[in-house]
């Protein structure tokens, strides 16, 4: 039986931190720190040919930070020595996040010669007002260039990340947010909804918190994303993502469905042969780490021990993933997609009727409204997709 797995690669690096970004990212480092970090990826990566050859790739994902800061050079390293140590699908899904102002024709070729066959570009806002209220490094104006120049070089298969319930966003602004994204048809649209994150420049700006829409016109904002991308022919097919028919987010959907991934880089998460853990946070000791082991590779006899000894100190919060946690996972992230989950795919996985383990909190929430059963899938009605965190929180199973 085939084995699956996809990958997920982070590079840490942005021009400038966005104030609402509360992911592990750093700005103002050298282009030698980013050499050095490349090759400290392509370290690891190498490291997990004694399991690799058990698996096929069917997605990778180069996430960040902003990775289109990397050159083409550095992103065919990357990818080169991925399908060097994996077996890569022909037609792999393989996306790079871009931000549009660090994005040129020449970089945008070389990717697609890499091996990039997926952007995700992370325009926000329309409006450049609001870009410079979150420090974005782009306008709108160089958003547009970034999309002509992606369909230039061949893409076919993009990805718009924007945001509502921004700081001095209006439905006005966002409505004519939207409208500019769908024309350039896009075939993947992301929506999210701002979160104000502990610990960001954003959460301990007041006169920014002052200008967040209130709840009521975010609410709104919502609605009016589901009516206008859907009315253009986006089928909804998770909480937050929209898409053209075909071209849902392949590698996002082994997450939401308890596929297995490994992550490369700082900080990245993995759920990869029944454990969840992820890397060392702090960049010069993973690069430091990686640098340590390279003259180890020449000797091919000594890889399957050096890739035990080395990923003992580089992973974190090792944790095994246990039936009542597979359970729980199964439940919070099949249900934030449109089309639920399966009894029929429950029983598979876990030998127990769905409604065995979570009969009564079902029963509830159907006979509230909340969730609906069809056929042999469960899912959030519109009245449960709006209050999806607090019925998600209901699916945490008593360990006693």
């Amino acid at each position: 039986m085939t084995r699956y797995v996809s990958l997920y690669v982070h590079i840490p690096f942005c021009v400038v931190k966005c104030k609402y970004c509360d992911f592990l990212s750093f700005d103002g480092e050298s282009y030698g720190t980013m050499l050095r970090y490349v090759d400290a990826l392509c370290r690891e990566i190498r490291l997990y040919e004694p399991v690799a050859d058990e698996y096929v790739v069917r997605s990778i994902f180069i996430g960040g930070g902003t990775p289109s800061l990397l050159d083409e050079s550095l992103v065919k390293n990357i990818l080169a020595f991925i399908k060097r140590s994996f077996r890569v699908e022909k037609d792999a899904e393989i996306t790079i996040e871009a931000n549009p102002g660090t994005l040129g024709h020449q970089k945008l070729l070389g990717y697609r010669q890499a091996g990039v066959n997926r952007l995700s570009i992370g325009l926000q806002s329309a409006d450049d007002e609001i870009l410079k209220k979150l420090g974005r490094i782009h306008n709108y104006d160089q958003f547009v260039a970034s999309m002509n120049a992606a369909r230039r070089a061949g893409f076919t298969n993009i990805n718009i990340d924007v945001m509502s319930g921004l700081p001095g966003q209006t439905i006005h602004s966002y409505v004519e947010t939207l409208s500019r994204v769908l024309d350039f048809e896009p075939e993947h649209i992301s929506a999210y909804a701002l979160q104000v994150e502990e610990g960001t420049p954003l959460s301990r700006d007041e006169q920014l918190l002052s200008e967040i829409p209130p709840d009521m016109i975010d609410r709104r904002m919502y609605e009016i994303t589901k009516q206008l991308l859907g009315a253009k022919g986006y089928d909804r097919y998770e909480i937050s993502n929209y898409a053209k028919s075909g071209y849902e987010c392949r590698h996002n959907m082994v997450y939401w469905t308890g596929g297995e991934y490994i992550g490369f880089g700082i900080g990245a998460a993995s759920y990869f042969q029944g454990k969840r853990f992820s890397n060392i946070r702090d960049i010069l000791a993973y690069i430091g780490k990686m640098e340590q082991i390279s003259d180890a590779f020449s000797d091919a006899s000594n890889l399957e021990m050096l890739y035990n000894d080395t990923m003992k100190e580089l992973r974190e919060n090792v944790t095994p993933v246990y039936l009542y946690s597979r359970m729980e996972e199964f439940m919070f992230l099949g249900l934030r997609m449109m089309c639920g989950v399966s009894r029929e795919e429950f029983m598979e996985r876990f030998k127990k009727d769905i409604y065995e383990v979570y009969g009564p909190v079902l029963n509830r929430h159907i006979e509230q409204g909340y969730m609906a059963e069809i056929g042999d899938r469960i899912i959030l009605t519109d009245r449960g997709i709006d209050v999806s965190n607090i019925i998600l929180a209901d699916f945490i199973l008593d360990k006693e």
